[in-house]
């Protein structure tokens, strides 16, 4: 039922979209909702969910090119999120008006998974790119599904197989190959102390969301991790850190597009489908995706930028693709 509610709501967005981000999206979850209808009338609905997680996560993949013309336009990180966040928290209140948690217990859970689902992650991550080079955050960062794995089977006692372990070493030993490409790794302790914050970070977050599996509806899950994302980064905006809110610079059409898809597409949306994605196939079998999200910046630097592509990024690719496969595998 939820996919099919979605699948109406994408058709209105798409429609609403700018032509660029609407084919980023159209080449995206668009096919993924309709793919999800078609498996939940045949009974076979997590091989849509598997397409979906895909999904999430090559739009989250192609976010550093928006996130880069509003950087140089003059926002700043925290103003990004925050922009992102308060956008997409009032779209969501279409799906959802529930106002609180059914407990107080729940209720600090949610401020919880949108502390470091939200300002935590964001503010690790992107101030880490200040101390060390991009390749170790995006090596560090994808450390993440091995993360989730270790703190799932601690709390909530799942089994780690054989095959996961060694599936996640595959691919993690791919993500090396594409992001390292060849080159020497240099370590930058603060740097990569934050990345590895920020990938602990959202390993919390998805531990803490499979809480609410089956007791709250993803659109409020969703809404309420928007909601504690924008509560606690006030503090830092408060604090002046980068500068403040630059609201003047909205009225610029390329920064207002690109907020707009960050907001619409990037967060509301891919929060949601990922929390479905998460209730849907279990924490670890869905965070095993991250590791893919190096594949989308090698496809986007080979079409866009006209990079050439390496024999150690091919090698990286198949070792990714394959240490998903064994890893998914029952």
């Amino acid at each position: 039922m939820e996919a099919v509610d979605i699948h109406r709501f994408f058709i209105y967005i798409f429609r609403k979209l700018p032509v660029v981000d609407s084919f980023c999206y159209l080449c995206a979850v668009f096919p993924c909702t309709l793919y999800i209808k078609y498996n939940m009338s045949t009974h076979r609905p997590s091989v849509g969910y598997h397409i979906l997680a895909l999904a999430t996560i090559l739009v989250w993949g192609t976010t550093f090119a928006s996130t880069k013309v509003l950087l140089t336009h003059g926002l700043t990180p925290p103003e990004i999120m925050f922009y992102r966040f308060i956008i997409a928290y009032a779209l969501t209140w279409i799906f959802s008006r529930k106002l609180w948690a059914d407990t107080w217990a729940d209720e600090l859970y949610l401020a919880l998974a949108g502390f470091t689902g939200g300002t935590l992650y964001f503010l690790a991550e992107n101030t880490a790119i200040d101390y060390t080079i991009t390749s170790n955050v995006a090596l560090v960062v994808c450390v993440t599904p091995v993360l989730t794995a270790l703190l799932t089977s601690l709390i909530y006692r799942d089994r780690i197989t054989s095959r996961l372990a060694i599936g996640s070493v595959v691919a993690l030993m791919g993500v090396g190959f594409v992001v390292l490409n060849g080159a020497v790794l240099k370590i930058h302790p603060l740097g990569d102390a934050l990345a590895l914050v920020a990938a602990l970070a959202w390993a919390v977050y998805s531990v803490v969301v499979r809480r609410f599996d089956g007791r709250y509806s993803t659109w409020f899950v969703t809404r309420k991790v928007f909601f504690y994302g924008i509560v606690t980064m006030l503090p830092f905006i408060a604090a002046g850190m980068g500068g403040g809110l630059h609201l003047d610079r909205l009225t610029i059409p390329v920064v207002a597009g690109n907020v707009l898809f960050l907001s619409v597409v990037a967060s509301m949306l891919c929060f949601y489908t990922w929390n479905l994605v998460l209730e849907k196939l279990g924490t670890i079998r869905a965070s095993n995706y991250m590791y893919t999200q190096p594949l989308v910046s090698l496809l986007c630097s080979v079409t866009v930028l006209d990079e050439p592509i390496t024999y150690i990024a091919l090698l990286g690719t198949i070792f990714i693709l394959l240490g998903i496969y064994v890893a998914q595998k029952h």
